[in-house]
């Protein structure tokens, strides 16, 4: 069974990062909305899972998305980032289901799946632009970028989600 689990991560790893590479990446709306659904795989890594190796994953995941985009190690930063502060948004968003792993993204409440998802997406987001940018002087085009282009990315999450989970 943990095959079939290792399985499924390694695929939509792949997938993820293709679809990032190949098609989203070419998407700059107005200057600077870009959609990052890359994301999506530390949010949906199952919660019961090594933290370390997601955080390895993650550094993986995002230096994936650096090579191709030519960005110097961003994405594996805020990757990085977004893995470790992973278990504080799971407890925040959904408290007490988390710490007994009676909880799975798909099946939890909108207002929960969309906390969680939000957290990890502005949080990523910021700390993505700001070292894309770095520096205090654009802190509004900092804020401006991260509000647009994670909105654009929790509605893309979100839809994902949406379309390719399992009913039961």
């Amino acid at each position: 069974m943990w095959n079939n689990e290792a399985l499924v991560n390694a695929v939509r790893f792949i997938v993820l990062v293709l679809v990032q590479v190949i098609l989203l990446n070419n998407i700059n709306l107005f200057g600077y909305v870009n959609p990052y659904l890359y994301v999506l795989f530390i949010i949906v890594y199952p919660f019961s899972g090594n933290k370390s190796l997601l955080i390895g994953l993650a550094f993986v995941l995002g230096l994936s998305i650096d090579i191709f985009s030519d960005s110097g190690g961003i994405h594996a930063a805020a990757c990085s980032f977004l893995a470790y502060v992973r278990p504080a948004f799971l407890k925040v968003s959904f408290g007490v289901s988390y710490e007994y792993n009676m909880v799975k993204i798909s099946t939890a409440a909108i207002g929960e799946r969309l906390t969680y998802i939000s957290l990890m997406v502005f949080t990523h987001h910021l700390i993505l632009f700001s070292l894309e940018i770095f520096n205090f002087n654009h802190i509004l085009l900092i804020l401006k970028s991260t509000l647009f282009s994670g909105i654009f990315s929790v509605v893309l999450i979100f839809c994902t989600i949406l379309l390719f989970s399992r009913r039961s």
